[in-house]
């Protein structure tokens, strides 16, 4: 059994006032209603969560604030950081669509928690079975984005590649084309259902064939509305399987999991709603 430190990959905190989505109209979201963690959810909740837990660091990942607001996103946790330790590293939000974006990104790298690791996100994932924003299908194409993500090589930032099964093929053309950029595939390529897994497979094993890309094992929830152990099992093992424990790491995705589970104490079993597995 693994007893060393354990580092959280992917989680959150926010203020309501920040952010639209939580302080306006319910939105349609990937991970359903969301009325309970319409609330302020701040480092020490998280923190008191994550030890009793034995997590030791943390990433924080961007939580969708205005993206005329990003600097002040950073600026914020860079305060959070220097009260509380944490968290670790960040992920911060960035139009890559705009001209302008290698500025933001250095504004963000100015006020960033000193010390702690650096990515951009941009928003790419599209589907039309989900009631999410649409999304063209070709944004990997856009000339300014891929010149944007070109630029993060010489930042050594990473970048949070955020697509479904269905835009997979052409995030491995993307990857394939910034060989010296780390792409991270957020939520393990976002599985939704059965019909999905064929596209998925296919677009894990492009994906796995590239060195620069690396997997998180988050969010598995997010997608069923459930906790999903066939579901879980089913993309642990491919995940492994196809990259190796040495490109893929655990994170809660907390508070949005708050939804159906909990962050248990060392030494506890999961508890939340079960469902059914998923067909393989």
């Amino acid at each position: 059994m693994y007893t060393g430190p354990i580092v959280d990959a992917h989680h959150h905190i926010w203020r309501v006032a920040d952010q639209p989505w939580l302080s306006g109209p319910m939105v349609p979201r990937i991970f359903g209603p969301y009325e309970p963690i319409r609330r302020d959810y701040l480092i020490d909740e998280y923190v008191a969560e994550a030890t009793a837990c034995g997590i030791t660091q943390s990433v924080y990942v961007q939580t969708n604030w205005p993206l005329d607001r990003v600097e002040d996103e950073v600026r914020w946790l860079r305060e959070v950081h220097e009260q509380s330790g944490w968290p670790t590293a960040v992920v911060a939000a960035a139009d890559m669509f705009a001209d302008d974006a290698p500025r933001g990104h250095a504004a963000a790298g100015r006020a960033h928690p000193a010390g702690a690791g650096r990515a951009a996100a941009a928003a790419l994932a599209r589907a039309a079975r989900v009631p999410l924003r649409r999304r063209p299908p070709d944004r990997m194409k856009d000339p300014v984005f891929r010149k944007n993500v070109g630029a993060l090589a010489g930042l050594g930032w990473l970048f949070e590649l955020q697509v479904f099964p269905e835009q997979m093929a052409d995030a491995a053309e993307l990857v394939a084309d910034f060989p010296e950029v780390t792409f991270v595939l957020v939520h393990a390529g976002m599985l939704i259902g059965d019909a999905d897994v064929p596209s998925w497979r296919s677009g894990l094993a492009a994906l796995a064939g590239l060195p620069n890309v690396v997997v998180k094992l988050t969010g598995q929830g997010t997608f069923v509305h459930r906790v999903d152990r066939g579901l879980i099992s089913l993309v642990t093992d491919e995940v492994i399987g196809r990259f190796g424990a040495g490109r893929a790491m655990f994170g809660t995705n907390f508070p949005v999991e708050k939804l159906w589970t909990t962050m248990p104490p060392t030494g506890r079993r999961v508890e939340g709603r079960a469902g059914p597995p998923p067909a393989r």
